[in-house]
């Protein structure tokens, strides 16, 4: 099937509930292969044939469902401006305000009888008329759920009205399409409250950028600027690209991309970030990546799509609401049955309201990973989330890890007749186009030393042991010893391995050639991160590396953790199963091509960002855009605290449904008051995950 990928406005979802529906009526539409989803963006993303897949057939595969769809290429509604947005404390207070107030009248009235009284004055059809006015945009949902054979959470509290209305109650079902209308609001403020963490980011997208063409300067959309187009940003203005400074100079803000509060200092050849603003200063940037591609594109991304990868806890839930909605009508029929009292049987079907179940899991972790977004922590899911709150074991990665990653060329040994600025050049020419930090020492070694080494040919990495080259026609080997086949030390070179500096071994046409020894510096929050992570819960935290056994012995000394050394790509996979197969929860942090394989393997796998590779970061489940390690244990205290609040949640819907449940069906909740109770597990969730938001 030739399929592409459609994204699509979606309008009118409250609730999780809602997403399910949506999903499924979008799934039904032939030409439809799959389909996400998201409450938080409030958009669909489906794979499709454009050949078959029929738009107005999806549109009213959705409408049908009760919601509706916008313009396929449309964006989202823009961000309210902050002189229109409402303010979420301000609508939450008024709103906590008016449920009070009419739960007061209710009691009052009830009390007093004024209930009675009006029902005798005012006609049994006026009263139901106004029941059905007032709760008919619920009540057409509902009917066309039932249409297509899906139950809401308004279903049964519309039984519970049609109930009231039957034996000629209509007080009661007016309060209770009251309570359901109170509820719907607050549904709809737990959404956008979820939501507003995503626009505050997107609210950060420049639109508009101002390129160099010629000798002139214009201003263009942003999503019309080209990689390779030169664009000037001037003070207080946001960089629209990825790209590279050319000229100039300026006070960067990046903390839209890595959460890092201090600006940095933009000169020439400096990586710069779309989002960004320029505090003072001026800059020409050469765009690297544009639109959809720049970094913060992708940040947006990844939280918008947490959302869609789920944890068990969240599965959990969905499943008892799949489960919950059958036994409530059970427990209605029994009711009606046994004690023949239909008060108490409309009074069951209202108090049972599954939206709490839904919104238990979902709203809390939207609020985690818009919080840890703003710090520079991107999760890539709710199930990584749950996971990281699991963890016990934290391996990691040694150099560009828990090291500075800038080593630097302290010592080279030279052997078989071989000169050190012959050998030292060969080295860095081989390792020209690797990323890693080790070859980055070599080449900014011979740079130094003014070698001006050549470009290779015939460049190839040899997994996580070093790099192969071919270098004016000599085979150029640069790695660790398993590279060249295990030689012999030479005891220049076991003297510097004592000293915890790590070898690396070149060999040309075969020949051992040159030891060159590489130092490189613990980071200085490392000792106090391991500290926090064991406080946290983390029963152990090793070293996994490459290198040699006396480096690796120094740096793990420091930390005082356990290590193994002298380890291949497969190796750290093989240590990362050996802990799962044990029952641990596994997290691995790394930085390089050679640890995506293991970052991909664990549980979570954490990627230590700017000064990461691609491929780690497309591997790992969270990446962190600021080399910092405080920031891995503050992601899985972030991740704790989220997963306490859900099993809060979940134990407070499900203690006060059932005490709900069993109050009214013993006939000592009214259907008035159970109107009201149903009301107050969906802001109870809403105030105890809104805490969150502020982490």
């Amino acid at each position: 099937m030739n399929t592409r990928s459609i994204e699509i406005p979606v309008k009118g979802m409250d609730c999780h509930e809602c997403v399910l529906h949506v999903e499924k009526a979008i799934r039904s539409v032939d030409g439809v292969s799959s389909v996400q989803v998201f409450l938080g963006s409030e958009k669909a993303v489906l794979q499709a044939d454009p050949g078959r897949l029929d738009m107005q057939q999806l549109v009213a595969a959705v409408a049908a469902a009760g919601y509706q769809l916008g313009d396929p290429s449309g964006a989202a509604d823009e961000v309210p401006s902050s002189a229109t947005r409402r303010s979420p404390t301000s609508i939450l207070s008024f709103t906590l305000f008016v449920f009070g107030a009419v739960l007061f009248i209710i009691v009052a009235g009830e009390w007093l009888g004024l209930f009675r009284s009006a029902s005798q004055v005012i006609p049994w059809y006026v009263g139901a008329a106004f029941v059905v006015l007032a709760g008919f945009p619920i009540f057409k949902n509902v009917i066309r759920a039932a249409l297509r054979g899906q139950v809401l959470s308004h279903t049964l509290m519309t039984l519970g009205v049609v109930a009231a209305l039957a034996i000629g109650e209509w007080t009661t079902a007016a309060i209770v399409v009251f309570f359901m209308r109170i509820g719907q609001y607050s549904e709809r403020f737990t959404a956008e409250k979820s939501r507003q963490a995503l626009k505050n980011l997107a609210a950060l997208a420049p639109q508009t950028a101002r390129v160099e063409q010629g000798n002139d300067e214009v201003q263009l959309p942003a999503a019309q600027v080209r990689p390779g187009d030169v664009v000037v940003v001037r003070p207080g203005e946001v960089i629209p690209v990825d790209g590279r400074v050319l000229s100039g100079e300026a006070a960067v803000d990046q903390s839209s991309i890595n959460g890092e509060s201090m600006p940095c200092e933009a000169v020439a050849g400096t990586p710069v970030y779309a989002a960004s603003l320029v505090h003072a200063g001026s800059l020409r940037i050469q765009a690297t990546a544009t639109g959809k591609d720049t970094t913060f594109a992708g940040i947006l991304r990844l939280v918008e799509e947490a959302e869609a990868n789920r944890g068990e806890v969240q599965r959990i839930a969905d499943r008892f609401s799949a489960y919950y909605l059958p036994v409530v009508t059970a427990v209605a029929l029994l009711t009606f049955l046994l004690r023949r009292d239909p008060l108490a049987t409309a009074a069951v079907l209202v108090v049972a309201c599954s939206c709490s179940f839904a919104l238990a899991t979902p709203i809390a972790i939207l609020a985690t990973v818009g919080a840890a977004a703003k710090h520079g922590i991107y999760i890539k899911g709710g199930k990584y989330v749950e996971l990281l709150a699991k963890a016990d074991v934290v391996l990691v990665d040694k150099t560009g890890t828990i090291t500075t990653g800038q080593p630097r060329i302290s010592d080279v040994i030279t052997l078989d007749g071989f000169s050190w600025d012959e050998a030292l050049r060969l080295a860095a020419a081989a390792e020209h186009f690797s990323e890693h930090p080790l070859a980055k020492a070599v080449y900014q070694a011979a740079v130094e030393a003014g070698l001006h080494p050549p470009a290779p040919t015939n460049f190839r990495w040899l997994g996580g042991q070093g790099v192969s080259a071919e270098v004016d026609h000599h085979q150029v080997v640069v790695g660790s010893r398993l590279a060249l086949g295990d030689p012999p030390l030479a005891p220049q070179a076991a003297g510097l391995e004592s000293l915890g500096k790590t070898l690396l071994y070149v060999s040309v046409d075969q020949r051992l050639c040159a030891v060159l020894a590489a130092v490189d510096s613990l980071r200085p929050e490392m000792p106090h991160a391991v500290q926090e992570l064991q406080r946290l819960g983390i029963r152990r935290v090793e070293l996994l590396t490459g290198d040699n056994q006396a480096a690796a012995a120094a740096v793990a000394g420091e930390l005082n953790i356990p290590y193994q050394a002298r380890l291949l790509p497969e190796d750290k996979i093989r240590i990362v199963k050996q802990y799962q197969a044990q029952g641990h929860t596994v997290v691995m942090v790394g930085d390089g091509i050679n640890d995506a394989p293991a970052l991909a393997q664990a549980d979570v796998g954490i990627a230590m960002g700017p000064g990461g590779t691609g491929v780690a970061n497309e591997a790992a489940h969270v990446v962190l855009l600021r080399t910092d390690w405080a920031l891995i244990p503050q992601a899985v205290h972030m991740a704790q605290r989220t997963m306490q609040v859900v099993k809060g949640n979940i134990a407070f819907t499900a203690v006060y449904n059932l005490l709900g449940l069993s109050l009214a069906a013993l006939g000592f909740l009214p259907p008035v008051f159970a109107a009201a109770a149903q009301s107050l597990p969906d802001l109870g969730i809403l105030a105890n995950s809104s805490r969150l938001i502020r982490q």
